[in-house]
């Protein structure tokens, strides 16, 4: 492999994973078939105990992992992803 930057072959390729939290929410399904009508329902009727859950109940979260090969040019320090 050859480092487009400056030429060299002197390059190592490295496997990166990252990973990130993203909130998770609700799907399109639950909100056409549930969420429309008991999210007012459980506002109206069951607002006190809906205002602790939602101040205590921890989030939701989905972890999102990605994969790369990046590949490193020893000679210049160029970097780009294989």
């Amino acid at each position: 492999m050859k480092c487009p930057k400056c030429g060299s072959t002197d390059v190592s390729v490295q496997f990166i994973t990252e990973t990130q939290l993203k909130e998770q929410h609700h799907g399109i399904f639950w909100w056409l078939l549930i969420g429309w009508w008991w999210i007012p329902i459980k506002w109206i009727f069951f607002t006190i105990p809906a205002l602790i859950v939602k101040i205590f109940a921890p989030k939701r979260y989905k972890m999102k992992t990605i994969h790369r090969k990046m590949a490193v040019c020893q000679n210049c320090g160029k970097s780009w992803q294989v």
